[in-house]
């Protein structure tokens, strides 16, 4: 099997923490995204991960060599950003006759049990899969009949379907599969200048290849500093390694605290991830994901994200406050 794995794209709703740092590197719950996406392949026998950068391929490709040293990876730059389909074109070359191919956009997280693919897959040509959502008219949403997906429909106005794509796909034959993206790039299937894989499937559903739709238990979107604290919580509820005692603090489950972090005299949780090499004193912290070597010293945070290298030193105030008396130090004009 061939992972492709697209992580080119600017993470534009995850400024200011893609200003120095591919998204599939910001992190949630004690890894990056692009580890979380890396270790659910680790039940699989993945021959060659295939990895889709942009111009900041050096850093995807340095960080997964530190990281993974023995992963049989290849990297790819997209020169023009052309939508997904075109992205995953690229791989084109790397993709053998008899090869399956399995494709993870970074964007999002997801829960579910990949070793039943072969099963899922016996009388099918691919998987396309999907959660079952309210809000279908954000997504494209699979229509089904039999079990098989007979139409595709982008962001419908009336509900023909609640089964939304997540960005997890399997093909079971990849050279094929290649050959129906390079047909749509030469019709020029496009959506405001770029290629999108719904259009690619139509043509295999069109030439009458048999595609399913299996649900996922869980989708997790890291794609906005919001849902990327919500995928955060959601996985370190889930975590093994959520309980931590440090002496002279309050730590108040599920958190994760990096062994090299260095915290003193704070409260940390619930919900709060502390990165590798972090000093934390005097601080209370919740809801938050802190990045890797920052220092806080007087911080109190909640619903937080703070990146890498940063340096915060808050102020704690002492008050004696008499009664009938209203204060703010919100520091807001009136």
């Amino acid at each position: 099997m061939k992972l492709i794995v697209p992580v080119a794209g600017k993470g534009t709703r995850l400024r200011p923490h893609t200003f120095s740092k591919p998204k599939s590197l910001v992190a949630v719950a004690g890894k990056t995204v692009l580890q979380h996406v890396i270790d659910n392949m680790k039940k699989l026998k993945i021959d060659e991960y295939i990895i889709i950068t942009d111009q900041n391929g050096h850093i995807i490709q340095d960080f997964v060599k530190a990281n993974y040293p023995d992963l049989n990876a290849t990297y790819i730059q997209q020169k023009e950003l052309l939508g997904p389909a075109h992205a995953v074109s690229l791989a084109d070359a790397r993709i053998e006759d008899g090869d399956d191919v399995l494709v993870v956009f970074n964007d999002t997280l997801f829960v579910t049990d990949l070793t039943r693919i072969s099963r899922l897959c016996e009388d099918l040509d691919g998987l396309i899969y999907s959660k079952e959502v309210e809000n279908y008219q954000r997504f494209g949403v699979n229509v089904m009949r039999d079990g098989i997906i007979v139409d595709m429909v982008e962001k419908p106005d009336q509900p023909v379907s609640r089964l939304a794509q997540v960005g997890l796909y399997y093909l079971k034959d990849g050279k094929r599969f290649m050959g129906y993206i390079k047909k749509a790039i030469e019709m020029k299937l496009t959506v405001k200048g770029e290629y999108y894989l719904p259009d690619v499937f139509k043509l295999m559903l069109k030439d009458g290849m048999k595609l399913g739709a299996p649900e996922i238990e869980e989708w997790l979107d890291c794609g906005k500093p919001e849902t990327l604290l919500q995928t955060n919580r959601f996985l370190l509820e889930r975590s093994s390694s959520s309980h931590v005692c440090i002496e002279g603090c309050v730590i108040i489950p599920p958190v994760f605290i990096h062994p090299t972090a260095r915290v003193k005299h704070s409260v940390i949780g619930p919900y709060t991830s502390i990165g590798k090499n972090c000093e934390i004193k005097d601080s209370i912290i919740r809801d938050s994901v802190i990045n890797r070597d920052s220092i806080l010293r007087n911080a109190v945070l909640e619903g937080s994200i703070v990146g890498d290298s940063v340096e915060l030193t808050g102020q704690f105030q002492r008050l004696n406050i008499g009664d009938n008396s209203m204060i703010d130090l919100s520091g807001k004009q009136q």
